[in-house]
């Protein structure tokens, strides 16, 4: 088992403190699987197991929970008086009106609570009003590269790349020995979202036409897009489809954590741009299942390996514009930018990488102060330095952290 230790360490942190740990993700990213490891972990560091409360909603001995009364009524009959209690929901949104439980357990002094959802409605604006200023996110993704290659060491960073793609990284994935097995288990996924997620929360019908939509943004990911195109392409297809539908079916995509939105980022102007924007898939096992295990467009499928990893070392991500360049991520923090520029790779069908690496310098080369700025290639190159602009290979970027 892989123990997703950047998590843990961060429920490690605020164990005890007065504040709900609320741990969100795509389903099967490994949410359950890190509360249970937390929770033996407690059981390991002098907590007893009859100071433990876990309930998984997707559990049908648990079915008897029908509204947050029966919820809260159940946690605060099990609860052990003289001791503090270790509180676990999983899979919380399932309830109807939960944050009305989940508010009167937080005020009890002698709970620790722990949530998990699998849709960002979890932290709506009715849940952050409630609870606000006394939550914690959470933000899980499936296994990154890093965690990946824990599980397969015999494998070198190519090969455990091309699997990394293609598999996709739900860490249940890593125990399936065949490509047929990994695409069963990411149909089973994939529907759930799209029948239990997306269209029975919101009351969508037309199950054919959500799934084109996801069908068009697999077929162009890393590619600036549009509500506006992607609607024209659905008509010109001789399906019939408003900006609207289109607009509300990727609100149902990014809402469960199956798509992620990157915006544009005037550099120079230093402000948000309101048009033109990427999607990335939050596991590209979901790519090749959707599409077919044909050849695809390596450097976009790259970027998005970058675009996640970006997201979880903690930056708000966007794609940079300067003047008429395009600068593939602006990463921001609170310890300011970071300039990247993904290429699969930086050589010609000659060998000759000169036009390429100029292609991908030039942008970079507009930015006008010192952040940090850097090329990532999986070109099997040593660290290089062009005008200050770092070429990196990126499986050793995405190793050393």
């Amino acid at each position: 088992m892989i123990e997703r230790e950047e998590y843990l360490n961060v429920l490690k942190r605020f164990k005890d403190k007065k504040i709900i740990k609320v741990v969100t993700g795509i389903r099967r990213c490994g949410k359950s699987t890190l509360l249970e490891i937390y929770k033996d972990y407690l059981l390991k560091n002098g907590v007893l197991k009859e100071q433990i409360i876990y309930i998984n909603l997707e559990d049908l001995k648990f079915n008897f929970l029908n509204d947050y009364m029966d919820l809260y009524n159940y946690i605060n009959d099990n609860l052990a008086a003289d001791k503090k209690n270790y509180v676990f929901i999983d899979e919380v949104q399932i309830i109807d009106k939960f944050p009305k439980a989940v508010d009167s357990l937080f005020i009890k002094n002698n709970v620790d609570l722990y949530i998990t959802g699998s849709n960002a409605n979890l932290l709506s604006s009715e849940l952050a009003t409630l609870l606000s200023g006394r939550y914690i996110e959470v933000k899980m993704l499936p296994l990154s590269f890093k965690e990946y290659k824990s599980a397969f060491k015999n494998l070198n960073n190519e090969e455990l790349y091309r699997k990394y793609i293609s598999n996709g990284s739900l860490p249940f994935t890593i125990s399936l020995e065949t490509e047929d097995d990994v695409s069963i288990y990411l149909s089973s996924i994939y529907n759930d979202i799209i029948i239990k997620d997306i269209m029975i929360r919101k009351k969508i019908t037309d199950e054919t036409m959500l799934r084109s939509v996801a069908n068009f943004i697999m077929d162009n990911i890393g590619n600036l897009i549009s509500i506006n195109n992607i609607a024209n392409t659905m008509k010109s297809d001789g399906r019939n489809i408003n900006v609207r539908t289109v607009e509300r079916y990727l609100e149902g995509y990014t809402e469960v954590f199956f798509l992620y939105k990157a915006s544009r980022y005037d550099i120079k102007g230093k402000q948000y741009l309101k048009t033109g924007e990427k999607y990335y898939v939050a596991d590209l096992g979901f790519r090749y299942f959707i599409l077919g295990r044909k050849i695809g467009d390596y450097g976009h499928i790259l970027e998005n390996v970058v675009y996640l990893e970006l997201l979880r070392r903690g930056y708000d991500v966007f794609i940079g514009k300067v003047d008429e360049y395009e600068v593939d991520f602006v990463a921001i923090n609170r310890d300011g930018k970071l300039y990247i520029q993904v290429a699969d790779t930086l050589k010609g069908y000659d060998g000759n990488d000169t036009k390429i690496l100029e292609r991908e310098l030039r942008p970079l080369q507009k930015i006008n102060d010192n952040y940090e700025k850097i090329i990532l290639t999986s070109d099997p190159i040593p660290l290089a330095n062009e005008e200050g602009i770092k070429i990196i290979n990126v499986f050793d970027w995405l190793l050393n952290k």
